[in-house]
């Protein structure tokens, strides 16, 4: 489970475009028999997600495209058909898909986030929908407390990572994920974003920010034991571990400074986690 804007699959998919998109696992122990159904996922989302980072389309020729993207998801055509038969033989509804397009649609047109509600609104759109199709493609029973931690764990991943990339997406994208208010608040704009170091007025909004996240990590928490499926089990133990290292690394580190990622010992440490959600009785 990880963010849609930053699908990473080591194992299953396509390498990722960056460094930073390695900092989760995706489907790496979810089992053989779920490749193609996950391989038509995060294949239409990279699409999509090529178009809205595009460095050359404008906002318009980016709009047109993903509308585009969209009509051969429904329509089983093209660019959308492998992902349409998956999700047409899984009776999964469209929503996994049309919610991240909604997401790149927003990134097309770079509005900043001001508010921490408006991240986690972005959050609904980019990131909860992978781990709902992901439930959804493993058969596990849909239940409002699975749902509940599974879109905590996306989100709190999708937030990470903005953090943990804020000033690439500022320098290369023009993409302001940190809450612009809590900026402003410091007497800050995004151009702090730009600098290779983070002064203190951003250092204190960034721990605000992570704060923040440390809630929803909570509501995060009970999501390996709430699921039946050992593998995707395991997935989200490896996942969890994955994601709170990051938050302790990003308290103590600085993002523009540095390339604040899990480690190899880390990473290690999280297939220990998920060996031994794997056991559960």
């Amino acid at each position: 489970m990880t963010t849609a804007s930053s699908p990473t699959t080591p194992h299953l998919i396509a390498p990722p475009k960056t460094a930073r998109d390695e900092s989760f696992p995706v489907a790496w122990l979810l089992p053989r028999r779920l490749r193609r159904p996950v391989h038509a996922y995060y294949g239409f989302a990279r699409q999509a997600d090529d178009v809205a980072d595009s460095p050359v389309l404008s906002s318009e020729d980016k709009i047109a495209r993903l509308d585009a993207l969209e009509a051969s998801l429904h329509n089983g055509t093209g660019d959308g058909a492998a992902l349409h038969r998956v999700l047409a033989e899984r009776a999964i509804d469209d929503s996994v898909a049309t919610d991240l397009l909604a997401a790149f649609r927003r990134d097309a047109l770079n509005p900043p986030c001001e508010t921490w509600a408006d991240l986690m609104e972005y959050c609904r759109l980019s990131a909860m929908p992978v781990g709902r199709f992901l439930l959804a493609v493993s058969d596990e029973p849909a239940t409002p407390e699975v749902f509940r931690a599974s879109d905590a764990l996306c989100a709190a991943l999708q937030i990470l990572n903005h953090i943990q990339g804020c000033g690439e997406d500022w320098h290369t994208l023009g993409r302001l994920y940190i809450p612009a208010q809590w900026l402003a608040e410091q007497g800050l704009t995004a151009e702090v974003l730009s600098g290779d170091h983070s002064p203190a007025g951003l250092r204190m909004v960034l721990d605000r920010v992570l704060a923040n996240t440390d809630a929803v990590l909570r509501e995060a928490a009970p999501l390996p034991r709430l699921i039946h499926h050992r593998r995707l089990r395991m997935q989200a133990a490896a996942t969890l571990h994955l994601a709170r290292v990051l938050r302790r690394r990003l308290a103590v580190g600085d993002p523009l400074a540095d390339r604040i990622r899990p480690t190899h010992l880390d990473w290690m440490k999280a297939l220990g986690r998920a060996l031994r959600a794997g056991v559960r009785p």
